[in-house]
């Protein structure tokens, strides 16, 4: 019986031994979840902070350059192009645009002279656009919306 007891005591205490190191095993668990947990939440809030930034500045850069774009892209196509009123349409002037386009090919039937006076407008209005500032070409062309000159 002594033997059966020692082998209870020793199971016992092997059981003992196995549970305190379970619950260790436990406790240093939740406290590298927990540490996992903030960090995460951290990342989290950088990643959102990084996201935030981004889009201002994606949104600010936009912003600037939608006006250049359209003030480089307009005085191209009014250079080049002019005489069918393509950068009126660029810069959304649809009444001016067809006004210019209409004359334009109608003055290839007619000797030629009111497509030359339309080109010649729509390549002051190119050279106009492509010197102005690009603050300036925007307040003017796309915010105050002066269709001729």
């Amino acid at each position: 019986m002594s033997d059966e007891k020692n082998l209870k005591d020793g199971l016992d205490d092997m059981l003992g031994d196995a549970k305190e190191g379970a619950k260790k095993a436990a406790d240093k668990a939740s406290e590298l979840a927990g540490e996992a947990k903030e960090s995460m939440d951290e990342l989290a809030d950088d990643a959102k902070d990084a996201a935030k930034e981004f889009s201002d500045s994606a949104k600010e850069a936009f912003n600037s350059a939608s006006g250049d774009n359209k003030k480089i892209l307009a005085g191209v196509l009014a250079i080049l192009f002019g005489w069918l009123g393509v950068h009126k349409f660029i810069l959304g002037y649809q009444k001016e645009g067809i006004i210019m386009a209409a004359v334009g090919i109608l003055g290839w039937f007619l000797c030629g002279i009111p497509t030359t006076i339309v080109a010649i407008v729509a390549l002051i209005e190119g050279i106009m656009y492509l010197t102005k500032s690009d603050e300036e070409f925007y307040n003017t062309y796309q915010v105050g919306r002066k269709p001729w000159f």
